[in-house]
């Protein structure tokens, strides 16, 4: 079974960049689509971005040009580069990892593994 643990997550100005990873360990993450996607309070889980299995790349529109999701193979590690960050970016951010089809790749209702989260929190 697949163990997802975040990190990176803090407090950041407007503008300010971040970088979040994302760390799998009981398995290894090459035959997963690997996810970010993010709540706030009050909101319904989101899709962020994803790299599939297969090296597809997948970016909600909200963060297009600004965020960026990469995957090292060797460290077991997927990341969330963050830049030009809005305080609408503040949120719980989830790493998450799944087998199924890729049309389902921003569903979070398809998620295999989910990490427990880390907090983004974007002052203006």
């Amino acid at each position: 079974q697949l163990q997802l643990v975040e990190s990176g997550g803090g407090l950041v100005q407007a503008g300010g960049s971040l970088r979040l990873s994302c760390v799998a360990s009981g398995g290894y993450i090459e035959p997963y689509h690997m996810s970010w996607f993010r709540q706030a309070p009050g909101k319904e889980r989101e899709f962020v971005a994803a790299h599939s299995s297969i090296g597809g790349y997948y970016i909600a529109d909200s963060v297009r040009g600004r965020f960026d999701i990469s995957r090292d193979i060797v460290k077991n590690t997927v990341y969330l580069e963050m830049n030009i960050l809005k305080p609408e970016d503040t949120a719980v951010y989830y790493c998450a990892a799944e087998t199924g089809p890729i049309r389902n790749i921003r569903n979070p209702g398809t998620v295999d593994y989910w990490g427990q989260g880390t907090q983004v929190t974007v002052s203006s």
